[in-house]
This record gives C-alpha cells, structure tokens and sequence, in this order.
C-alpha cells in the first residue's frame, strides 16, 4: 500500500491520470449540491475548477522536477489561489432588493480550487478529507443555518405597497402587534402597482413567533401588495 502511495505521488502517467480523475469526482461532488440548489456555478464549473487546479499543480511539479531547485514549486498554486477570486465574484450578485446571492457559490469555487491543488500535488488524504468537509458544510451545515434564521427574532422583508400612504398605516398597525422596525429603506416603485412604492423592513419580534406567521399577517394588512423574506 505504501508502496503504491509512493508511486502515485511521484509524476508519471498513472499518477496524472488518477489526480485528474479524483478532481473530476471531488469537483462534481460539491458542484452536485450547487446544481441541486440552483446555483449560478454547478457541476460543470466546479468540476473544471478542480481539474484545473490540479493541472496547474500537477505541471508546477513537473517544472520543480525539470529545473530542480531554482523552480518555485508554489508558484503556479499561488496564482491559482488569487486568480479564482475572480470567478468567485463573477458569481456573487446584489439583486436590486439588496440582497446579496452567490457568496457560498464563491466560497465553494475557492474551496475547490485549493481541493484540487492539493489532488495536483498528490496530497491524496487532504483533499478527500476535505472534499468531505465542504460538502458537509454546504449540506447538513446549510439545513442548520435555515433552522437558525427562522427561529431568529429578526426578520428581513421586502414589502410592496400601494402608495406611499399606506407605509405609514403599515408601520402604526405593526406596532399594535408588537413588532419592532430595526430599519427600513424605501426603494423603487413597485412592479405591482406603478404608483405603489417598495420597502426593505428589518423586523424584530417581541415573542417566539414562526416567520410563516408574521408573513401571513402583514400580507392581510390593508395597502399591502406583497411581502416576502429577504435572504
């Protein structure tokens, strides 16, 4: 077994082919989860993200191997790390209701950068250790994360009135529920009504209330066109 492990992390063809092919594996598990969800980089962009990493550490040891000491055997990775920044941010977005989308995409892209830096390298146990640590993360830690917003007492919405005078009657109405406005942001004329007006609201319930149930109530209020959550 010791044997083998020597041999796959020296360079030679079997060793290229097995790098490339668990970057492929490694890069499609965490793309697999970002398809799933709908996610601007999916299984394809994860995958070639990986494998080409991989390549780049895999042809920084052929260099390191040709020209001996004089070749920096981290340059190339260096340049990996910093240059997937840029894919990472074309994949981040601010929607015009503020909301901020495609970070953990980002974060995802970086972590299978450096996954497949390490399969480049032939640090095969680090790579698949932490092949299942991100995926963990951006599964089961996922679901803990939602479990934690809902049950958090403030609450983000975007609402749609039907003028601006039904802003004021929302806010002296949500009050008598025993609701607290953290912040609010009026912004562009609502896509329902030409004349009505939209509202980023940061709420803060005074009781264990389910956000379902703040929804449902303030979509019944009188000038309310729509309510969603912001996140």
């Amino acid at each position: 077994m010791t044997n083998i492990l020597t041999y796959l992390k020296e360079l030679n063809m079997l060793s290229i082919f097995v790098r490339l092919l668990l970057a492929c594996i490694c890069g499609g598990i965490i793309g697999f989860d970002r398809i799933k969800k709908r996610r601007p980089a999916g299984l394809k962009t994860h995958i070639l993200v990986c494998i080409g990493a991989a390549l780049a550490m895999i042809t920084n040891q052929y260099i390191h191997n040709l020209y001996g000491p004089i070749a920096d055997p981290a340059r190339l990775g260096a340049q990996v790390i910093s240059g997937i920044g840029f894919l990472g941010a074309g994949t981040i977005i601010v929607t015009g209701r503020q909301q901020v989308k495609g970070l953990t995409t980002a974060a995802g892209l970086w972590a299978s950068a450096t996954m497949g830096l390490a399969i480049g390298i032939g640090f095969y146990s680090a790579a698949i250790v932490g092949c299942v640590f991100i995926f963990v993360v951006m599964t089961v830690v996922q679901r803990i994360d939602n479990l934690i917003v809902a049950k958090s007492p403030v609450l983000e919405l975007y609402v749609e009135f039907l003028d601006v005078e039904h802003v004021k009657a929302f806010i002296d109405l949500i009050k008598v529920h025993d609701i607290k406005i953290l912040a609010i942001q009026l912004s562009e004329p609502s896509r329902y009504n030409s004349h009505g007006v939209g509202s980023l609201l940061t709420l803060q319930t005074t009781h264990n209330e389910q956000h379902e149930d703040i929804i449902t109530l303030l979509s019944g209020l009188e000038g309310v066109l729509a309510v969603e959550t912001v996140g």
